[in-house]
């Protein structure tokens, strides 16, 4: 599962946010008027924590923006802050994580980005074609190749080649271009390299086809062309289980 990490931003020097006169004006006629309500004035950043503090507030808000939830309880936030400055934490570090990445998850499942809906389209048109097999999980498999050896299990380490590209053909991955070979644990992958490889006897080529729900959903690794809610298409050999 991978955790949700904020990321406070940068903090600029301290600057004042409104300016207030403290210059009184002549009354412009005889006859008093009522005077006007002073007007709100926003909090002054006096020194560098209100600038980081503020910065904080920020960096949380626009975490939650960018995953486009809506609502949330800032009351409770406050109470978060308060409760973890003193280790009184009603909820543990496991459950932090399950009810950031549940919620968020269910936000992203009622409202799919244009490209999750561009790529559950393109899926469902490729589960017709001949060949194509399409498991409960919504992972889809074309057999190139079969092997004639054994199937990995959750807790094997595989050595395999591949060549990872989206959709549209774009390759973002492969170690076949690098002309070496990788090896991994088969619970250190995306969820749909794990359900694929059990199903692979070694010496197999497969064709994956993987739904973002399976590869990277949401949080696509840095850097990388990958977007939110893309599909994966993966060309994959396994070569060998690997015996420690």
């Amino acid at each position: 599962m991978k955790k949700y990490v904020l990321l406070a931003l940068a903090c600029l020097p301290a600057t004042a946010m409104l300016a207030q006169s403290t210059a009184k004006k002549k009354p412009v006629a005889a006859t008093k008027k009522p005077a006007a309500a002073p007007a709100a004035s926003a909090p002054i950043m006096k020194n560098a924590v209100d600038s980081f503090s503020y910065a904080v507030g920020i960096s949380i808000a626009s975490f939650y923006k960018a995953q486009g939830v809506k609502d949330i309880n800032k009351a409770l936030v406050m109470k978060a802050l308060t409760d973890a400055q003193v280790n009184k934490n009603l909820l543990s570090e496991k459950q932090v994580n399950d009810c950031i990445v549940g919620y968020i998850n269910k936000v992203h499942r009622e409202n799919p980005s244009p490209n999750k809906k561009a790529s559950d389209a393109w899926l469902a048109e490729n589960k017709k074609k001949l060949g194509v097999v399409a498991t409960n999980s919504g992972l889809q498999y074309q057999v190139i190749k079969e092997g004639t050896g054994p199937k990995p299990t959750l807790t094997d380490q595989v050595k395999v080649h591949y060549s990872g590209t989206l959709i549209d053909g774009t390759v973002f991955d492969s170690s076949i271009e690098r002309g070496k070979p990788v090896t991994f644990p088969l619970q250190g992958v995306i969820p749909g390299w794990t359900e694929a490889l059990q199903l692979m006897p070694v010496g197999s080529k497969w064709k994956l086809f993987i739904p973002s729900d399976l590869a990277y959903g949401e949080n696509p690794p840095p850097g990388s062309p990958i977007k939110e809610g893309s599909a994966l298409i993966f060309d994959v050999e396994l070569l060998e289980i690997v015996k420690e």
